[in-house]
């Protein structure tokens, strides 16, 4: 119901379930100049690990996972004992208070913090702060993708409600959407359980209103599966076929082995996709090309209900078409009479057109926008037909769209996360974003530059947790859920508290070993908003004894160079592909097996690499060690190198591809066990600022000099574009400050 604008007026911005700083970098710019010109704005974060955004804050609270709606109840059993509520907006406009102040009672601070593995004082500061406001409340994936994520979501809306917090300036609950044009996706109910302009399917009185919007008989009651459900049956065999559009359910999907053997017994995969090398891609029985979102003309709808016009920027490749040309061209395929008159549509304004008219009289009404309007400037809704300007803020006069009208409470006690740790699997395994990927990389896995910040799964942990299993940084690990297991290398990191790990959500088998990441997550979902609970396991970790070690790298096209590696992916315990690069490709490829690959897949590695014959490349056998070498110079510049047995100059010989540096001088050292070259014979490091390229060892020269973050910004211009880098480079400063 809040807007941006609402940062500039607020008193407590409360951010939860959410790395803003990462995974909404331009919006979280705004929050640190908010900052900047209103010091007394307190940043309060909610996050089980020390984020760069939590390192910005007056107050972190580090919760245990899923202890969401413990810390909100007792939040508000705060502001119930010390009257910091707004009695009068409660009595006016909200329904269902009673049984909500007498489910809150018993979640003391004291009680909470037990739960929550936070202080009670925290707790309380957090309460007063948040009730003193304004308050704008953030909040993400954290909290939406849990088996009790609609609890988590109304608890903290609770604190708005009792406080009088809605439509006021500064003060509003505010979802930052997690996918690129997810509010419009909701907007025409892109549900299985909804209908267009938020209408419910189970309401009859809303399937009677689509079907004469439709032309319709009726509008079948019963709904469809949701997505964790829908596999669920395709392997069973309940759902024969499957059509699947814009998403890659065979990477983003929580328990990878039930959706893997799902696609396997379809009969029948439609994959309607913008990319034919998705992990999705490879079981489609008919891959329809779409184009993507640069590609078609459409509208998208962000946080704060702002709807903007998409203009193509380049026509679509090949046979690639937008998605509701390719739904109305099968729709007449299958039936022309009927198809032709319910789909009738030849452009896209023609479709926004009639999701405009189901929205007359509803909350989103937007029957006043037009294309032509939209082309004018971006609008919010709701903008109904002769309305001059959108809504800026919902519900200012204290009206909500309900039976009643008023506002409901929500009273649902505290429940844990969908699966406990035990002493099989004892650590919290937390997933998130990476500052420089999206998603399931289907479109930044393209994109060499973007892997230079963070370029394969590492899985984090307290150091504590890696001494105990023995391990240093770097070590593989075999992390196992009761689902599956995948091997990635190990860090230590002082954000996670002991007892939790992390590992980033992107990694799916086109990059890595195994079926990715969520092979290890839980399908449990919400009762009501059907999602997983993508963001939490259990896990153990041990150290994984693999002793054959082989890293590649190449330049070439990328996406073909990753195309060719999938046999070898598939093929060992671990493995890592990705790219480098800035200006071109290079592929990159780390592997680790328990005893050596075939010498067929390495001949057919090294041919694919340019390196299969002998006399064209520099080489190095020592068979009874199990060590073989490769690098190929062409134009004095290094091109490929592969080293299995002994890969100590792996790293430094990728920046050499990578920078296309002259190898003259490193030709004696190529093949030698070292893991760093002669003096000026290194690469750049490793990128910090991706925008304008700027690497970690610059910085560090810098601040040694004793630049500060004005002067890293003047000089190097590292975090003057989106800004994203800018915690880092504060990290930095901080950890060269406490050296000193």
């Amino acid at each position: 119901p809040g807007c941006y604008d609402d940062i500039e007026h607020a008193a407590t911005i409360f951010i939860a379930g959410s790395n803003t700083a990462y995974a909404h970098p331009i919006l979280f710019r705004r929050i640190e100049a908010a900052r900047r010109a209103n010091p007394d704005l307190k940043l309060v974060v909610v996050d089980p690990r020390h984020t760069d955004t939590a390192a910005e804050a007056d107050l972190h609270l580090p919760i245990l996972p899923g202890t969401d709606v413990a810390l909100y109840h007792a939040m508000l059993n705060v502001m119930l004992w010390e009257d910091l509520l707004d009695r009068e907006a409660i009595a006016a406009h909200t329904e269902g208070w009673e049984a909500l102040r007498d489910l809150v009672r018993d979640y003391t601070p004291e009680k909470s913090a037990n739960l929550c593995g936070v202080t009670a004082a925290d707790i309380v500061e957090a309460a007063r702060w948040f009730a003193k406001g304004p308050t704008l409340s953030l909040y993400c994936q954290g909290l939406n993708q849990s088996s009790c994520g609609v609890d988590k979501n109304a608890a903290l809306i609770n604190l708005h409600l009792a406080t009088g917090q809605i439509g006021k300036l500064g003060a509003a609950p505010l979802s930052l959407t997690g996918q690129p044009n997810a509010m419009g996706g909701r907007e025409v109910g892109g549900l299985a359980n909804l209908l267009s302009a938020h209408r419910d399917l189970a309401n009859p009185e809303h399937r009677d209103e689509v079907a004469r919007l439709w032309g319709v008989d009726a509008v079948p009651e019963t709904p469809g599966k949701t997505a964790v459900e829908m596999f669920d049956a395709v392997r069973r065999g309940e759902i024969k076929a499957v059509w699947i559009a814009c998403t890659n359910p065979a990477q983003s999907l929580p328990d990878q082995k039930l959706v893997h053997e799902a696609m396997q017994a379809a009969e029948c995969v439609v994959l309607q996709e913008a990319f034919a090398d998705t992990e999705t891609a490879a079981y489609a029985d008919v891959l329809l090309p779409a184009a993507s979102w640069g590609e078609q003309e459409g509208t998208m709808t962000n946080s704060e209900r702002c709807i903007s016009r998409v203009h193509a920027a380049v026509p679509p490749p090949g046979e690639a078409r937008a998605d509701w040309a390719i739904v109305c061209d099968f729709a007449r395929r299958l039936d022309p009479e009927q198809g032709a008159r319910l789909f009738p549509y030849e452009s896209a304004e023609e479709v926004f057109d009639e999701h405009r008219a189901t929205t007359r009289g509803r909350d989103l009404d937007i029957t006043g926008l037009s294309y032509a309007l939209l082309d004018c400037a971006p609008q919010q809704w709701p903008f109904a037909e002769g309305a001059a300007v959108g809504e800026t803020r919902l519900y200012a006069d204290g009206v909500y769209p309900t039976e009643s009208g008023r506002a409901r409470f929500h009273a649902a006690p505290y429940r844990p996360v969908a699966e406990a740790i035990d002493a099989r699997y004892p650590l919290h395994l937390n997933t998130g974003r990476l500052r420089d990927q999206w998603h399931a990389m289907s479109r930044t896995g393209r994109v060499a530059r973007l892997f230079a910040h963070v370029d394969m799964p590492v899985l984090s942990m307290a150091q504590r947790d890696m001494e105990l299993r023995r391990l240093n940084a770097g070590d593989l690990v075999r992390v196992k859920s009761r689902r599956g297991e995948v091997v990635v290398a190990v860090e230590s990191s002082d954000s996670l508290r002991p007892g939790q790990c992390f590992l980033p959500m992107h990694w799916g088998a086109r990059f890595m070993g195994g079926l990715g990441v969520n092979a290890l997550t839980v399908p449990t979902f919400d009762a009501v908003s059907k999602q997983p609970e993508l963001k939490h396991a259990a896990v153990q970790v041990s150290k994984a004894e693999l002793p054959w070690r082989m890293a590649a790298a190449a330049l070439g096209d990328g996406a073909q160079l990753l195309d060719a590696v999938q046999p070898l992916l598939r093929a060992c315990d671990y493995a890592a592909a990705g790219l480098a690069g800035r200006d071109r490709d290079v592929l990159t490829l780390r592997l680790a097996h328990a005893q050596p690959l075939p010498e067929s897949l390495l001949a057919a590695l090294d041919d694919m690499l340019g390196l299969g014959d002998p006399l064209a490349v520099m080489h190095y056998q020592d068979s009874p060690r199990g060590i073989s070498k490769r690098v190929r110079v062409e134009g004095g510049k290094v091109t490929a190198a592969r080293l299995t047995g002994e890969t100590a100059a792996f790293e430094w010989l990728r920046d050499v591809i990578v920078e296309g540096m002259d190898a003259a001088s490193l030709r004696a050292w190529m093949l030698a066990p070292v893991a760093r070259p002669p003096a000026g014979g290194g690469g750049r490091g490793r990128v910090v600022c991706n925008c304008l390229n700027v690497a970690e060892p610059d910085i560090v020269a810098a601040i040694a000099a004793g630049a500060d973050l004005a002067a890293l910004q003047s000089k190097l211009k590292c975090g003057t574009e989106c800004g994203s880098c800018v915690p880092e480079l504060k990290r930095m400063l901080a950890a060269n400050r406490v050296a000193a």
